[in-house]
């Protein structure tokens, strides 16, 4: 695997992959672990999570460099990314006995009758490229405090980060084989699946990743989580406080340079607030600064790899073609490296990439509605179902408005972000399941019913 620095377009890093024996070995120390590591009384393996997250703030600076140098993330969000990975351990250290701890059932007299959650083994993720650290994290903080072993594929592009993760773990004082990496293609994938060994599994990615994910999974009766991409309806009405979502909504849509599934991608705006809103964002966007991601004045870097960066600017070529106004951007930046400045489309027409599709990098897409109706059927108006937000200056009506919109999560004058203390997930073509918060750490668990006569 060459790691390819997206801000230079230069090889820094080559790794060797795994190969068909080495996924069978993995699976067979995960099995031997799994029996071990799931009698650790759960209080240790919390302690384990404290430790993890010492050493993620200790390490803060190498990890974030490791991040911008395989992925382009500007370097003040790496840190933050490594800093949110340690709150997530830091809330599973807190709350996982909580949110484990069985439920008693009304019985009869002289009987007891309870849920107990039991962890289930081996359990497969598969991770993107976008945010390498937190989304891991957020999937090995519960599962492994749940008495789980973790396998992870992560993206081949970020395989420096993949075994990163396995350090810190290991350095904690996880059992060495309770967390494993695999530097495997993707075409290795389903055989690990259709291991028995493998009891579940999960992924964030891609449409198509999910799919072929879960149908591996289901044709073995396995349980899957996943949490695809977005096109997130940012509705702003007539009454909202422009001055703050306009600031809001340029971070929203061009934070991690604009990769991610939850960032913001469709602005359905009021006409009476329209075009003071969209002079607002366009000069917005122009203000932020592009460039080199290790620089601290850095606030949109590279796009991950040339390839995404043409396939981003693809989608606007053809959207402006179909009949959309570029307002700004909307062509890669004339030096090294795989930099796309901040766009801005207006007057975007149905059939355009830009509202049918998710569009994974600084693109902004502007809708004109003229009342809540029609911003409701509007942001609505998508496969997708991964979140949104709703701006006003009315909670109220803010609150009911998030009740009408379509997503496994809805935010009221606030920028869509995943929480450890609260369920992230998507409906439709977003995926299943859900992640962080209790919800997450149930997900893979047998919900084991115990009555005692």
């Amino acid at each position: 695997m060459d790691v390819v620095d997206p801000a230079t377009g230069e090889t820094v890093e080559t790794y060797e992959e795994d190969d068909a024996a080495d996924v069978e070995d993995a699976l067979d120390r995960a099995e031997a672990a799994f029996d071990s590591w799931r009698e650790r009384p759960r209080r240790e393996r919390e302690e384990l999570l404290v430790s993890a997250a010492e050493i993620l703030r200790d390490r803060k600076s190498e990890y974030a460099e490791l991040m911008t140098r395989e992925m382009g993330k500007p370097i003040e969000q790496a840190e933050g990314e490594i800093e949110k990975c340690a709150w997530v351990c830091e809330h599973y250290a807190e709350f996982a006995s909580a949110y484990l701890e069985d439920e008693y059932h009304p019985s009869p007299p002289g009987s007891e009758v309870k849920t107990s959650y039991e962890p289930l083994g081996p359990v497969l993720a598969v991770m993107p490229w976008n945010f390498p650290f937190w989304q891991v994290f957020r999937f090995a903080a519960p599962n492994l405090v749940a008495g789980n072993v973790g396998l992870l594929k992560h993206a081949s592009n970020v395989p420096g980060c993949a075994l990163a993760i396995e350090e810190v773990l290991r350095d904690a004082g996880f059992p060495e084989d309770a967390f494993q990496t695999l530097l495997i293609p993707s075409d290795l994938v389903e055989d690990a699946i259709d291991d028995d060994r493998v009891k579940a599994t999960t992924l964030t990615g891609s449409g198509p990743a999910g799919s072929a994910v879960a149908s591996a999974s289901g044709k073995r009766i396995k349980k899957s989580v996943l949490e695809l991409g977005g096109s997130d309806p940012f509705v702003v009405l007539d009454d909202a406080d422009l001055e703050t979502t306009i600031e809001e909504g340029v971070w929203a849509r061009n934070q991690n340079s604009g990769q991610s599934c939850i960032a913001a991608k469709r602005f359905v705006v009021h006409d009476d607030v329209y075009d003071e809103f969209v002079s607002g964002l366009v000069e917005g966007a122009e203000a932020l600064t592009v460039g080199d991601p290790t620089d601290r004045d850095t606030e949109v870097g590279p796009q991950a790899s040339a390839d995404l960066m043409a396939e981003l600017h693809d989608q606007v070529e053809r959207s402006v073609e179909a009949g959309a106004t570029l307002e700004t951007g909307g062509e890669p930046l004339d030096r090294d490296g795989a930099f796309y400045p901040p766009t801005v489309l207006t007057d975007v027409p149905d059939d355009a990439p830009a509202a049918r599709d998710e569009l994974f990098g600084p693109v902004a897409a502007v809708f004109r509605v003229d009342d809540e109706e029609e911003a409701i059927e509007r942001a609505n108006d998508t496969r997708f179902g991964l979140g949104g937000s709703v701006w006003t200056t009315d909670r109220e009506r803010g609150e009911r408005l998030a009740h009408e919109i379509d997503a496994g999560c809805v935010y009221v004058n606030r920028v869509v972000a995943s929480d450890p203390r609260v369920p992230f997930g998507g409906v439709g073509i977003s995926g299943f399941g859900r992640e962080l918060s209790e919800a997450g750490i149930k997900e893979f668990v047998n919900r084991k019913t115990v009555w005692v006569q």
